[in-house]
C-alpha cells in the first residue's frame, strides 16, 4: 500500500546548504557521478539479494524500488515475503539510499573526514539507531517475539519510514500503541537532502533544533554571539529562519489536510495517517491506510486531495505554492 513516489534530489529552496564542501563541477559531470553511484548501489543490491536466495527478476525489481525509495514490491507481502537475509540487505540499502549522494561520492574518493563531520548524517544515523533499539527492546519485552525478530522488524520499519521507501515486513499497527506512535512520529522526519528519500529532511530538523537551542542560550547570555554551525560552517540567520518557516508551513498544510479529510467523513486516525504519508511520499500510514491496508476506502475527493499533497510534498511545498502567486505569472 505505497503512495506513488519518484526518485530524485529534493529542491534546496528552504534548506541550508548541508554540504559546504560539496563538489561543484559542471552539470554534466555531476550527472555522470550521480548515475555511477546510483547504478553501483543498484548492482550491489541485486547481487546481494541473489546471494540471499532471491531470483534475479525479484532481486532487480526490489533493488529498483529500494534505491529509488519507491517501495513497490513484486509480492503482496512486500519484502516480508523474502528470507530474513534479504530483509537485512534491503534494510541496509534503504538506509544508504536515504543518505546524501554527495557523501557516497566522497566515500568513493576516500574523503572520510568530510563524512565524519557531516551534521546531517550524524543526526540521521542517531535517529535510526536510537528509534530502532527503543522499538527492539519494547517489542522484545512486551510481545512474544524473540530478540532477532524484534530487532529485524523494528529496524526495517524504522529504515523504511524515515527514508520514505514504504516497504513493510510487519504490520506495526498490531504493535502496542507506543510502537506505532513512534513509527508515526518518524513520518515527520524524512531522509537526507540530496537523497532519493522524501519528507521534511533531517537537516531541517538539525537547524531547527540548533536554532531553538541558541535562542535559549541568548536568553541566558544576551550579549553572547552565538552562531548556528553546520559541518563547521556558520548558517546565516535568514537561512535558519527560512528553515523554521518551511517546517511551520509543512505542519500547517498537514493540519489543514487532516481537517479536510475529516470533513469528508474519514476517521481521524486515517486522516492524519493518509495526509502525512502522502506529503512525505512514504506509502503506508496509520488507520485504514496502514501497511496492511490501502487507500481504496478514501472518498474520490479525498484521493484528489492526497494526490495534490503527494505532488506538493515532492516539490517541497514552497515550489508548489509559488505557482499560485500572482507575481510568479507576472514574471
Amino acid at each position: 500500500s505505497s503512495a506513488t513516489k519518484s526518485a530524485g534530489s529534493p529542491s534546496p529552496e528552504a534548506s541550508p546548504d548541508p554540504m559546504p564542501d560539496k563538489f561543484k563541477p559542471r552539470t554534466k559531470e555531476v550527472a555522470r557521478r550521480l548515475w555511477f553511484i546510483y547504478i553501483l548501489l543498484t548492482v550491489l543490491n541485486v547481487g546481494l539479494l541473489m546471494l540471499s536466495g532471491v531470483n534475479f527478476f525479484d532481486s532487480l525489481c526490489q533493488a529498483f524500488a529500494t534505491i529509488a525509495t519507491g517501495g513497490f514490491s513484486t509480492k503482496n507481502a512486500s519484502i516480508g515475503y523474502f528470507p530474513a537475509a534479504a530483509q537485512y540487505i534491503t534494510m541496509i540499502f534503504m538506509i544508504l539510499s536515504g543518505i546524501n549522494f554527495t557523501l557516497h561520492y566522497f566515500a568513493l574518493k576516500g574523503k572520510f573526514n568530510i563524512i565524519r563531520k557531516n551534521s546531517e548524517l550524524k543526526a540521521y544515523l542517531l535517529i535510526i539507531f536510537t528509534t530502532g533499539f527503543i522499538l527492539t527492546f519494547y517489542l522484545f519485552y512486551n510481545t512474544n517475539m524473540d530478540f532477532e525478530k524484534a530487532f529485524r522488524d523494528s529496524f526495517f520499519q524504522v529504515a523504511s519510514i524515515i527514508t520514505a521507501t514504504g516497504f513493510a515486513t510487519a504490520d506495526y499497527l498490531q504493535w502496542h500503541t507506543f510502537g506505532w506512535v513512534l513509527i508515526f512520529a518518524l513520518m515527520f522526519v524524512g531522509a537526507s537532502v540530496g537523497s532519493t528519500g522524501g519528507g521534511i529532511k533531517v537537516i531541517r530538523h538539525v537547524v531547527a533544533f540548533k536554532s531553538v537551542r541558541n535562542y535559549i542560550r541568548r536568553l541566558l547570555h544576551p550579549h553572547a554571539i552565538i552562531k548556528i554551525r553546520i559541518n563547521g560552517h556558520s548558517i546565516p540567520e535568514d537561512k535558519a529562519g527560512s528553515v523554521m518557516l518551511f517546517i511551520i508551513i509543512y505542519l500547517i498544510v498537514f493540519v489543514a489536510g487532516t481537517f479536510i479529510m475529516s470533513f469528508l467523513g474519514v476517521d481521524f486516525q486515517t486522516s492524519v495517517g493518509a495526509v502525512i504519508t502522502t506529503m512525505g511520499g512514504i506509502g503506508p500510514g496509520i488507520g485504514s491506510v496502514g501497511p496492511a491496508g490501502n487507500f481504496s476506502a478514501i472518498p474520490d475527493t479525498g484521493k484528489v486531495l492526497l494526490s495534490l499533497l503527494m505532488i506538493m510534498g515532492r516539490l517541497e511545498i514552497l515550489t508548489f505554492l509559488i505557482v499560485f502567486t500572482p507575481s510568479f505569472w507576472k514574471s
